[in-house]
């Protein structure tokens, strides 16, 4: 199971689901948190604004960061849950939950997983600069960037709700 949610609801849902597995992706501005039960070693802390392009004053995400994404992803055995979190739940991590569905599925056709995001979240817009790193590093030939654009930018919200996936 994969939960995604905003920074404020972390600890409540590592502690709702059992999670063992944690991926935060926050701002420079935002210091990372630890959280109680998860173990340094099953936590990914990744810093960058954001932003769907480089712009001046801010660190986008690069494909470094994407290539960490998807090794910390790789290296998860499923036996619990996993959190992926941003400051708001919105964008960020639902790259990233996007990136762990094409990962874990990789038979899947990308438009269905994206669809399938959509439906779990109304609010989800993946940040599309990490989704063209992935896109890269996995061998998709611009499939992700495509499924992602399909289905647009998600409702409006100041935070995203938390949300649940199945991979």
């Amino acid at each position: 199971m994969i939960i995604v949610c905003g920074l404020q609801a972390v600890q409540n849902q590592v502690d709702t689901h059992g999670v063992g597995r944690v991926i935060s992706l926050l701002g420079p501005d935002t210091a990372h948190q630890n959280f109680k039960g998860i173990d340094a070693n099953q936590h990914l802390k990744l810093t960058f604004h954001d932003v769907v392009e480089m712009m001046e004053g801010f660190s986008a995400p690069r494909a470094v960061d994407a290539q960490k994404l998807v090794e910390f992803i790789g290296g998860w055995d499923r036996k619990q849950p996993m959190l992926i979190h941003c400051w708001a739940g919105i964008s960020r991590s639902t790259a990233s939950a996007y990136t762990a569905l094409c990962m874990l599925r990789p038979k899947a056709d990308e438009e269905e997983l994206a669809l399938e995001l959509r439906a779990a979240s109304p609010s989800a817009t993946p940040n599309r600069l990490i989704i063209s790193h992935v896109d890269d590093i996995l061998g998709r030939q611009g499939r992700m960037s495509r499924a992602i654009e399909r289905i647009g930018r998600g409702e409006n919200a100041f935070e995203g709700k938390p949300f649940v996936l199945r991979p």
